[in-house]
């Protein structure tokens, strides 16, 4: 007996694949998997580092990582086109014999049953499927006698002929406008697009997939991928292809006014009005407190970790009532934490502009200073109700009643001495009258009665905005109207966001914001600006097309103010721009320090810009080429290369692989996370430009006793009567108080040895260089001379 092959073990996949071999997995072609590849690290940027190894885009060659592969494959599935059943071959019609018999088979072949799925015609009849065994010659068959069948009386028109499976290579489909068949332009219809015109949106547009479109272009000799933006007459191209026609709308074309979401008539009835939390922020002085007081409540040591002890940026934070007062047991208050630092004064009148409540933080052993005093104007102008906690109670020189005295003095009397303000004595490091004042906080809510409609488009405020790695522009923001849940679309100014995550202060998923909450907004187009608006639309597109339209309005306004004002020319008569850019740059190029700033947040970034526009300029002029949010990335180094500019980073790191690029360019990069002493070092690389003074500082004086004639030169012999002489230092030979001669101390003796330095009350033998002619009773005069950096 044969023996029984055994069956071939089945191929395992290799632990590592490169792009190439998923390519031929999946049936596609290599440029079309890189495309989704990229597509798919747009959309998933926590997997860019592990794909884009280098900061380069991946090739055939490189290598798919088994940590991102399952997320990847599921990614393309529903990209891969559908294998459709193959297609079925015509039905030829049989003629009748003319004399009908019955089918004999033959011994060798047996032929199969005739396939009736439906009704057939009487002059067709289905043809038998092709078998493995050869089928004979139509001339060798016998006679077959062919009975058409009865068809139902149901339909009255004739079905088609049915489906006949063929054993040859099956036929994918392809969806239709795939460019096989000739399409007539414009038989499809007309297709409007704005420049510039991308793969993935430009293949919406057409209803069809971004792989058909990115095939049409490479069939045109384009490699692309899905997030490419392509020229106009290739776009024409391809829509022609596909029976469409193009029109191209460039921006500003039938721009329609920016759209205004309509009120509801029924968003401010009283009766959906609920009960929203208080918005509460913390006003003070720099090192008053304010940050303990609100670790006390949030159970957090947030101070602790701060930058230099202080803060830096505006956070903010939901607490929950936990007192024993069974009337605000459950109710929460959301709290604004502001920087104290006179820096940060934008910062804080952000946060007072979007309370209801403002608790102003004295400390009782300082009183009120002069933050204190800028904190109170912003809550005066700002907030609907002021409570003062006066914090440090247990300090040593605490003075209670003299802070409430400087209240009174400035307008806000406390209740206990007569006035409406509320007053409350804390200590936030021990705990001590904390309960009094959330109270307090709660109690001013209710007289405000404080209600919204939760259930109308979401509406609020951006508190803060940064770019992260890893997530991209994110923003805190408060919501004031409404509720915000993910997969929400608003807009924001010139920017928009589909929300992608919504995260509380402590990194946690939310499902939904109400009105008063704060959250960590993730999936924003761009990064927002600090104290903009915010406003739901009915979908990203919308909101995409709405803040278009702001950022196009924005920058005419921009280009006519421009227009209006008036030109600065430099350079010579008939330069060209880049002469001109050049001649610009190198104007008192000594004397100009231009900068490029990068920060950790955006509100953080407008403090550094404030501060160094403040620094005086009369001596060296600072020049801000540029600023932006997140770490020093490639375009930084490139934009600073380009203008000689120095980075300055506050609280900003750098990029992976971008140390190199700055050292190999030369750039200088100051950074700090403490916003003062950055300014410092910033101050020091400005005098650094400035021009040296050059101070002369006497180290003592001789007299000339006696002149020797050696055999090379004239030594003087002299007596040091006060200070010291000391050898290569600068001297002057005085002669009845003229300066007779100015050189160097090349020569210092004691008696026959060199020496270093000779002191008051000794003899030596000293000799000025370029100069012989002693005489007894000149003095000679040591000195050096010291640069002194000079000052702003």
């Amino acid at each position: 007996m044969a023996e029984k092959k055994k069956p071939s073990p089945a191929k395992k996949t290799p632990a590592t694949q490169r792009f190439s071999d998923v390519a031929k997995e999946l049936d596609v072609e290599v440029k079309v998997l890189l495309g989704w590849v990229s597509e798919f690290v747009e959309q998933n940027p926590q997997w860019k580092d592990f794909i884009y190894s280098e900061g380069k885009k991946p090739s055939a060659s490189s290598t798919c990582g088994k940590t991102y592969k399952a997320d990847l494959m599921a990614f393309i599935a529903p990209r891969l086109p559908e294998k459709a059943k193959p297609e079925p071959e015509p039905v030829k019609p049989v003629e009748a014999p003319a004399k009908p018999s019955v089918v004999t088979p033959t011994p060798s072949v047996r032929p199969p049953l005739p396939v009736q799925p439906r009704a057939i015609p009487p002059t067709q009849a289905p043809r038998p499927a092709a078998h493995s065994v050869p089928t004979p010659q139509r001339g060798d068959l016998p006679p077959m006698t062919v009975k058409p069948p009865v068809a139902p009386s149901r339909p009255s028109a004739p079905l088609p002929p049915p489906v006949i499976r063929s054993t040859g290579a099956p036929v994918v489909s392809r969806p239709q406008g795939n460019g096989n068949e000739a399409a007539t332009p414009g038989s499809k219809g007309t297709v409007t697009v704005r420049p510039p015109i991308v793969v993935r949106d430009f293949a919406i547009s057409l209803n069809m997939k971004p792989f058909q479109v990115v095939s049409d272009l490479m069939a045109l000799g384009k490699v692309v991928a899905v997030n490419t933006v392509i020229d106009e007459a290739d776009a024409q191209l391809v829509a022609e292809r596909h029976g469409f026609k193009l029109e191209i709308r460039h921006r500003g074309e039938g721009v329609q006014p920016i759209k205004k979401v309509e009120v509801k008539p029924n968003e401010d009835d009283p009766a959906l009005q609920e009960a929203r939390p208080p918005v509460v922020c913390v006003l003070g002085h720099v090192d008053h407190g304010k940050t303990t007081l609100l670790d006390f409540f949030r159970k957090a040591n947030v101070a602790a970790g701060e930058a230099g002890g202080i803060t830096q940026r505006i956070g903010a934070y939901s607490v929950t009532y936990a007192g024993e007062n069974p009337e605000y047991k459950g109710r929460t208050v959301t709290f604004l934490d502001t920087p104290g630092h006179a820096a940060f004064a934008k910062m804080r009148e952000r946060g007072a502009s979007v309370t209801d409540v403002a608790v102003l933080v004295v400390a009782a052993d300082d009183g009120f200073m002069p933050q204190t005093d800028e904190a109170l104007k912003f809550a005066q102008k700002h907030a609907r109700a002021i409570v003062t906690a006066i914090n440090k109670t247990d300090a040593k020189g605490a003075n209670v009643d003299r802070v409430k005295q400087q209240m009174q003095q400035r307008g806000i009397t406390p209740e206990d001495w007569g006035g409406e303000t509320i007053a409350v004595p804390v200590s936030a490091l021990k705990g001590d009258g904390m309960d009094n004042l959330i109270e307090s906080i709660l109690l001013q809510s209710d007289v405000l009665e404080l209600k919204t409609n939760p259930k109308c488009p979401a509406q609020g405020v951006i508190i803060e905005s940064q770019k992260e790695t890893g997530r991209g522009p994110t923003a805190t923001i408060i919501v004031q109207k409404g509720t915000l849940k993910p997969g929400d679309a608003f807009v924001c100014g010139e920017t928009w966001c589909k929300v992608r995550a919504l995260m509380d202060e402590r990194g946690q998923r939310l499902q939904s914001v109400g009105p008063g909450c704060p959250a960590l907004v993730l999936g924003w187009e761009d990064v927002p600006a600090p104290g903009a608006n915010f406003r739901c639309v009915k979908n990203d597109r919308e909101a995409r097309d709405i803040a278009e339209e702001a950022a196009l309005a924005a920058r005419k306004a921009s280009e006519d103010a421009i227009a209006r004002a008036p030109a600065v020319s430099v350079g010579k008569p008939g330069m060209s721009d880049l002469e001109k850019l050049m001649a610009a740059l190198a104007t008192d190029k000594d004397k100009v320090l231009r900068v490029l700033l990068k920060a950790d947040v955006n509100g953080t970034l407008e403090a550094l810009r404030g501060c160094l526009e403040a620094i005086p300029n009369d001596k060296v002029t600072l020049e801000i080429v540029g600023g932006s949010v997140g770490a020093i990335t490639q375009g930084d180094v490139a934009l600073a290369e380009a203008s000689k500019a120095t980075i300055i980073a506050f609280d900003a790191k750098a990029d992976t692989g971008v140390q190199p690029m700055l050292k190999r360019a030369g750039i200088r990069v100051i950074s700090h996370d403490i916003i003062y002493m950055l300014i410092e070092l910033v101050k020091e690389a400005m005098t650094e430009l400035l021009d040296p003074i050059l101070r002369e500082n006497k180290l003592g004086s001789a007299e000339v006793r006696a002149v020797f004639d050696l055999s090379k030169a004239m030594v003087a012999g002299c007596m040091v009567s006060e200070g010291l002489l000391r050898r290569s230092a600068k001297a002057r030979l005085i002669r009845k108080g003229q300066v007779i001669h100015t050189g160097t101390l090349e020569t210092l003796k004691r008696f026959k040895d060199d020496a270093s330095e000779v002191k008051a009350g000794f003899e030596c033998g000293a000799r000025i260089s370029g100069y012989d002619t002693y005489a007894v009773g000149d003095v000679l005069e040591c000195f050096e001379v010291l640069e002194v950096r000079p000052t702003l």
